[in-house]
């Protein structure tokens, strides 16, 4: 029964990927303006060339940014409801937040944290 139900499970999901695919290429609105293709769709030309290539730096920084920013809305609630959760818990946090500090560390030394 196992390996049927997968089967069926993946096909499932490739019918309705599929089905939701083509009926909304069925049913979506088609406009063909020139101004669609242009980068920006503010109806300002733009000044220079507008296919810059960033530097992937600024990139990195921002995933960077984003995954403490996240790892820390985690230590939210748990800092709501320190006084009642116990050692363990406060051992598990202790322990999420050397390997986040563990990261941070890597991060620093692969100079992924330098903005030149």
């Amino acid at each position: 029964m196992g390996s049927e139900a997968i089967i069926v499970f993946l096909l499932a999901g490739v019918i309705l990927v599929a089905g939701a695919n083509f009926l909304s290429n069925l049913i979506s609105h088609k406009s063909d303006n020139p101004q669609k293709r242009e980068p920006y769709e503010s109806g300002m030309t733009t000044i220079g060339p507008t296919w810059v290539q960033f530097k992937v730096g600024y990139y990195l920084f921002a995933i960077l940014f984003l995954i403490f920013d996240v790892e820390v809305a985690f230590l939210i609630p748990w800092a709501v409801v320190f006084k009642g959760v116990g050692t363990v818990a406060f051992i598990e946090v202790m322990v999420f937040l050397v390997i986040l500090g563990l990261g941070l560390a890597y991060a620093w030394k692969k100079e992924a944290l330098k903005w030149d």
